[in-house]
C-alpha cells in the first residue's frame, strides 16, 4: 500500500480506535461503579418486582434511578439495549491499526535486530500468536478455578503470573515499542473475548430461557459479572501499554519488560482502589488508600529508577555546537530514512538548510522522547543525541 495511503488509514484508525475505546470504558466503568453502588430497595414495590438493588442519582439537569435484578426480571420489557457494538468495534479498529503499523511494516516496527534476528513472516505470526495464547491460557484458569473457594484469588495470581512471563517473552522477541503494545493488545484482546464468548451469550441465554418460561440458570449472570470484573481490571493496564508507544525511554531499557509490568501493576492497583472505593461509600467505611498509595509508590519508584545516570560521554560534547557537526551526526544516523529518496514522513535532513527547517523534530524525536531512530536502528550514541539537543536549546545555529 502507499506509504501516503498508509499514514491516512493510521489516522483514521487510530480516530476511530479511541472514539470506540472511549465508549467501551466509559460504559465499563460507569456498570462497575453502579453495580458497587446499588442499595437494597425499601420500597414494598420494588421488592415484589424483584428488584435486587437500587440506586438514585443527578445527572444533565434530570434525576436517575436505575434499579438491578438479580437474575433477570419476572417478564421481559420490549425494548432491551445491549453494551457489546463497543467492545467489537475497539477490537476490530483496534487489531486493523495494529496490521496497519505493525503487521504492514513489520521489518521495521516488529523487528529489532538488536534484540531478536528473525524473518518478517515469523515476526508477524509470533505476534499473532500471543493474542491468541493469553486468550487459550486466560479461559482456561477462569474454567479451572473461577468457581473454586478463593477462587477470585487464584485466578487473579495466576493470570498475573502469566502476563509476567509473555511481558518478558515479548521483550526477549521483539523491538520494545512492539513488545509493550503487544502485551496490552493481547489482554484487550481477551477483555473483548470475554464480552463475545460469555457475556453476550449469556445473556442472550438468559433471554431465551425466559422466553420460553424456563427457570433462569444463575450461573450466567455469575459468569458474566466475573468476566466483567476482570475487564474493568485490565483497563489501566492496558491503556499504559498502549500509551507507552510515544515515550521511548520506557522501553528502551534492558529491563524494559520489568518497567511495563510494574507501570501494569500501578495500573491495576489504582484501579482496585477506585471499584472498592464505590463499595465503601454503600458501606460508610473509610476508602481503601492503601491501594491508591501502593499504586502511586510503584509510579515514584519507576521515576526514580529510571531517571538517567551522568553519562562521562556527555563531557565531551562541546560547549558550541556547529551545523558541521550536527551534519555529520545526522548524515550517519538520520538520513538513512529522510532523504530525497525515501522522504519519510515528509522529512528531508540532507542539508544544513532542511537540518534547520526540522530543527524541532530532531530535538523532539532523537533528544526528548528518544524515538527516533526507529528501534535505534543506526546505533545513535547519548553523546550524539545530547550534541543534537545542545545545538538545538542555542537556538538551532546555521553555522
Amino acid at each position: 500500500m502507499d506509504a501516503y495511503l498508509l499514514d491516512w488509514a493510521n489516522l483514521l484508525l487510530r480516530w476511530a480506535h479511541v472514539i470506540t475505546a472511549i465508549a467501551w470504558i466509559g460504559s465499563s466503568f460507569y456498570f462497575v461503579f453502579l453495580d458497587s453502588s446499588l442499595t437494597p430497595p425499601t420500597d414494598p414495590e420494588l421488592k415484589a418486582k424483584g428488584v435486587d438493588g437500587e440506586l438514585w442519582a443527578v445527572h444533565g439537569g434530570g434525576f436517575y434511578h436505575p434499579q438491578k435484578y438479580m437474575v433477570a426480571p419476572k417478564t421481559l420489557p420490549e425494548h432491551l439495549h445491549w453494551f457489546f457494538w463497543e467492545s467489537y468495534a475497539t477490537w476490530l479498529t483496534g487489531f486493523s491499526l495494529f496490521t496497519v503499523l505493525y503487521l504492514f511494516n513489520a521489518n521495521s516496527f516488529l523487528i529489532d535486530r538488536n534484540v531478536h534476528v528473525w524473518s518478517p513472516a515469523a515476526a508477524v505470526a509470533s505476534a499473532l500468536g500471543f493474542l491468541v495464547a493469553f486468550w487459550i491460557v486466560y479461559d482456561a484458569i477462569c474454567r479451572a478455578f473461577g468457581r473454586r473457594r478463593h477462587g477470585d484469588l487464584i485466578v487473579g495470581a495466576l493470570v498475573s503470573a502469566f502476563v509476567v512471563a509473555a511481558a518478558y517473552t515479548a521483550c526477549q522477541l521483539f523491538a520494545g515499542r512492539a513488545a509493550f503494545l503487544l502485551v496490552g493488545a493481547m489482554i484487550a484482546t481477551a477483555m473483548s473475548a470475554n464480552v463475545f464468548v460469555w457475556i453476550i451469550p449469556g445473556q442472550r441465554t438468559v433471554i431465551r430461557q425466559m422466553k420460553a418460561g424456563e427457570p433462569v440458570d444463575p450461573i450466567h449472570g455469575q459468569r458474566a459479572k466475573q468476566r466483567s470484573v476482570h475487564n474493568t481490571y485490565f483497563t489501566l493496564p492496558v491503556l499504559v501499554a498502549m500509551l507507552s508507544n510515544h515515550y521511548g525511554w520506557l522501553y528502551d531499557g534492558a529491563h524494559n519488560w520489568a518497567v511495563l509490568v510494574l507501570l501494569m501493576l500501578a495500573g491495576a492497583l489504582i484501579r482496585h482502589f477506585f471499584v472498592a472505593r464505590h463499595k465503601a461509600r454503600v458501606k460508610g467505611v473509610a476508602p481503601p488508600w492503601g491501594y491508591a498509595l501502593a499504586g502511586t509508590l510503584v509510579i515514584a519508584g519507576l521515576v526514580v529508577w529510571l531517571k538517567p545516570a551522568p553519562d562521562p560521554a556527555l563531557a565531551a560534547v562541546p560547549a558550541t555546537v556547529t551545523m558541521a557537526q550536527v551534519q555529520a551526526v545526522v548524515q550517519q544516523r538520520c538520513a538513512l530514512c529522510h532523504n530525497e529518496q525515501v522522504n519519510n514522513k515528509g522529512v528531508i535532513l540532507s542539508t544544513p538548510a532542511l537540518i534547520e527547517q526540522h530543527a524541532q523534530q530532531i530535538y523532539q524525536q532523537a533528544v526528548l522522547l528518544k524515538l527516533m531512530p526507529l528501534n535505534n536502528a543506526t546505533q545513535i550514541t547519548p553523546a550524539e543525541r545530547a550534541l543534537l539537543g545542545r545545538w538545538y536549546e542555542q537556538g538551532a545555529p546555521a553555522h
